[in-house]
């Protein structure tokens, strides 16, 4: 057994959208202290159409995404659509259940992949409640709101496509 510590990493995560659905960004901090001295990195970006929870996801899979091995992360949102399947067991339920009508599936599949790599422990904080770090994450999703070349979220506009042909063939 290894007893290695792992390095402790913080994430501030939001998301943020214009109309819901609709043009939306998300924003991440990382932070991490190393011999007393704080290391940062805050991370944005912009999608063309989306979802606020498909944001809210984005934002943590893009923080996980960035470290480079295995870390203790405390993930800090103010999204109970987040945190709620992980501190309630919901998760587990949809697993069980083969995923069985879960919305966003892409991304959670894809956070519970970064999940098993790093051991990550979820906390909600109320959204606009003066936590600065959790601010700041809500400035960087607006921020990328307005990115002059946002990404496409190809498996929302795919899905979205998908239920309007089921509707025009009804």
């Amino acid at each position: 057994m290894d007893n290695t510590k792992l390095k402790e990493v913080e994430i501030y995560a939001d998301g943020a959208t214009r109309k819901n659905p609709g043009k939306s960004g998300w924003g991440a901090i990382l932070l991490y202290y190393v011999n007393g001295k704080e290391y940062r990195r805050e991370i944005k970006g912009g999608v063309r159409k989306s979802t606020n929870n498909r944001m809210e996801l984005r934002a943590i899979i893009s923080g996980l995404s960035l470290l480079k091995e295995a870390c203790q992360v405390t993930v800090y949102t103010d999204s109970q659509y987040v945190t709620n399947p992980f501190n309630l067991g919901w998760l587990k339920k949809w697993q069980e259940k083969d995923w069985e009508d879960v919305k966003n599936l892409d991304l959670w599949q894809e956070l519970v992949k970064l999940c098993e790599i790093h051991t990550v422990k979820f906390v909600w904080v109320k959204g606009h409640s003066g936590n600065l770090n959790q601010e700041r994450a809500d400035y960087l999703a607006n921020l990328g709101l307005i990115e002059k070349e946002p990404i496409i979220d190809l498996v929302y506009e795919q899905v979205i496509a998908q239920e309007n042909l089921t509707l025009l063939s009804a």
